[in-house]
């Protein structure tokens, strides 16, 4: 009898293939075999079969996910979190890596994610049961949907609604920018949810594009949470009096003061949100995020039409007035940004949500116990792929920090501008003819003038 492979041994430990289904796999890929030598006199042994042919065959058996094949590979047999199955792994969210489940004995398709063992202190578990709770509260079309909470072992989760599609900021960066339409379709529903969460006591604290998950017909819904604070600052928040976000997304008055936290904070972000899916790019690209923050207090973005032609006069005001840099001026309410929106959103057909670049590292596997068996940080995708922030007194960049004390040194005495944008520069052909006939003009009359002299005398 044959030794058993590594894929094969994890496979029918791991329960989620029994020895009937690995025979039949075997036996098609025998058949297989005959076929293609046409010789029915041709034996093929196990051993002839690799582990990557058999894994092929059960994916396509419909007996185990294309990412469960490949942890079997690697001799992982540990699928599950609580009662749920794991077939795939989603990405990298701000408080923890999201995987995709499915519950034993109900059989929905969820979305987990799961606290890293690394970061399992009491402060983090206190935040990550604080998200649960919040997360639980919500209950409207254009916000994730949190089903059920739990641990495995040391391992913490929240099982939250599955959306079929990608997140903003992966569909821009794959495909590019939004049409008018679209994006307008996309934020108005994102605003809708918006303003159910603020109307319940709710403050975001981190709307950015990855945090947006869009469907193929353009259903969107604000994800993630776990930075939200509440509207009523007498509650007990254990993140208040902290800049929290993300860099490239900060409103002006939460990186003065982080306790000036309220509704029009999410406003400008989701403004700035706005402006990167018409646009494709961040209003302050490049630097560190303390040089973000003293751009988002007193500088003002290129004008969306140096990215996107097609963008209207009235739409640009809109962006410039979420992102108004004094609160009181900004739009109140994320209903007026919703309402706004609608006479651009048009019905969106299709998204291509699907048709993404795929990334060549290898997903991680389902955490455990076992020190040995947990994904190492190299594993993991995109780590705060946008430049996420949490400090109490620094505004953390990826090469240098400021304190808050710094930071309002440069904008204490300083009157944010009024909201106009930074004009188009001007393209350098024109300069360059400008300036050469500025110069030769006048050197040819000169010239003229000295040519005529010589010739007279």
């Amino acid at each position: 009898m044959a030794r058993k492979s590594i894929f094969q041994h994890s496979a029918l430990i791991s329960d989620l293939v029994t020895q009937e289904q690995m025979d039949d796999a075997l036996q098609s890929l025998r058949q297989a075999r005959k076929s293609e030598t046409d010789s029915a006199e041709v034996e093929v042994l196990e051993m002839d079969i690799s582990d990557g042919q058999l894994a092929e065959q059960l994916v396509y058996n419909g007996v185990i996910s294309a990412y469960q094949a490949e942890q079997l590979k690697s001799g992982r047999t540990k699928f599950n979190l609580g009662p749920y199955i794991i077939t795939d792994w989603i990405g990298q969210g701000g408080m923890g890596q999201v995987f995709k489940g499915e519950h034993v004995v109900l059989g929905r398709v969820s979305a987990i994610k799961v606290l890293p063992l690394d970061k399992t202190t009491d402060y983090a578990i206190s935040n990550f049961h604080r998200e649960i709770k919040l997360q639980a509260q919500m209950d409207h079309p254009n916000l994730v949907r949190a089903y059920d909470a739990g641990h495995d072992g040391k391992v913490h989760f929240l099982v939250t609604e599955y959306v079929p599609g990608r997140d903003l900021r992966r569909l821009i960066r794959n495909q590019g920018k939004l049409t008018l339409a679209e994006a307008a379709g996309v934020i108005m529903r994102v605003a809708r949810g918006l303003h159910y969460a603020h109307q319940q006591g709710l403050i975001h604290r981190d709307i950015k594009p990855g945090n947006i998950l869009v469907t193929e017909d353009g259903t969107a819904k604000l994800s993630d949470l776990g930075l939200s604070g509440f509207v009523d600052n007498d509650i007990e928040d254990p993140r208040a009096g902290k800049i929290v976000g993300t860099a490239d997304y900060l409103a002006p008055e939460l990186i003065r003061n982080p306790r000036e936290v309220s509704t029009v904070t999410d406003i400008y972000s989701l403004g700035c949100t706005l402006y990167y899916s018409i646009t494709g790019k961040v209003p302050f690209p490049g630097g560190s995020a303390k040089e973000k923050a003293r751009r988002h207090l007193n500088e003002h973005p290129w004008h969306p039409r140096q990215f996107n032609p097609d963008v209207t006069e009235e739409f640009v005001e809109l962006i410039a007035d979420m992102m108004e840099k004094d609160p009181q001026k900004r739009i109140q309410s994320a209903d007026e940004v919703a309402n706004r929106l609608e006479p651009w959103a048009s019905e969106i057909t299709h998204l291509h949500t699907s048709e993404l670049l795929e990334t060549p590292w290898q997903a991680p596997a389902v955490p455990v116990d076992a020190a040995g068996n947990v994904a190492p940080a190299s594993d993991m995708h995109e780590t705060q792929p946008d430049g996420y922030v949490e400090s109490s007194e620094a505004l953390v960049g990826t090469e240098s920090g400021a304190s808050q004390e710094t930071l309002n040194s440069h904008s204490r005495d300083v009157s944010p501008p009024p909201m106009t944008w930074v004009p188009e520069p001007e393209p350098v052909w024109e300069w360059t003819i400008g300036k050469a006939l500025a110069i030769a003009i006048p050197v040819s009359i000169i010239v003229g003038m000295l040519l005529g002299i010589a010739l007279n005398s």
